[in-house]
């Protein structure tokens, strides 16, 4: 049997994120956690009516099935894509659309405002988490999810960019100061090009 679900290959080099996100962190983060969720998840799945699904699908019957074994797995696998591909080299992440910096003005009054909201809600995480840029009905918010929840396959909800709170994620570079990772990776990190292209489809 061939793997269903895939480890995505990363949109940039391990070392394309430093100093915010070193390429050590990279290989444990993406090289050894995210792929022990592929590698879980396929395991899950094996023999299952959830082999052959993609992966967006698995999120959803198993959200419905309460099934949190799959669930959690495959949430973790799909946050972790995102995330990958909510983040950007210096100088890379280029500048919302016309489209995504109206509705952040009308949610939020300005670009750094929304940046703000979004650091505090993932500093302010509670745990292992993520803190997200989301266009809810609409209108952009932002949200934090606790553990694998994600606001994926939610009714009315489009994730546009999200940030990993998740200890893993920051503790090789940062040790306890999540707020400067957090920092580092709003001001100099997030593709606003891709978060404008989620928001146009």
């Amino acid at each position: 049997m061939n793997d269903a679900i895939t480890l995505a290959p990363l949109p940039y080099a391990d070392n394309a994120l430093e100093p915010a996100i070193s390429d050590k962190t990279i290989s444990f983060h993406y090289g050894k956690h995210h792929a022990g969720y592929v590698k879980t998840l396929n395991g899950l799945i094996a023999g299952s009516d959830y082999e052959g699904l993609s992966l967006e699908a698995v999120v959803c019957r198993a959200r419905e099935r309460n099934d949190a074994a799959i669930f959690n797995n495959a949430a973790q696998v799909w946050n972790h894509d995102f995330y990958w591909n909510s983040l950007a080299p210096a100088g890379k992440g280029g500048e919302p659309s016309a489209e995504l910096a109206a509705a952040i003005d009308e949610a939020f009054g300005s670009l750094e405002a929304c940046k703000s909201a979004l650091a505090d809600a993932a500093v302010k995480r509670f745990g292992s988490g993520w803190a997200w840029l989301v266009a809810r009905d609409g209108r952009l918010a932002v949200e934090s999810t606790s553990n694998a929840e994600t606001p994926f396959g939610q009714k009315g909800v489009k994730p546009l960019l999200v940030i990993d709170v998740w200890e893993h994620a920051y503790y090789l570079d940062w040790q306890n100061a999540r707020a400067s990772y957090v920092k580092a990776v709003v001001d100099g990190h997030l593709d606003w090009s891709a978060a404008s292209r989620r928001m146009a489809t």
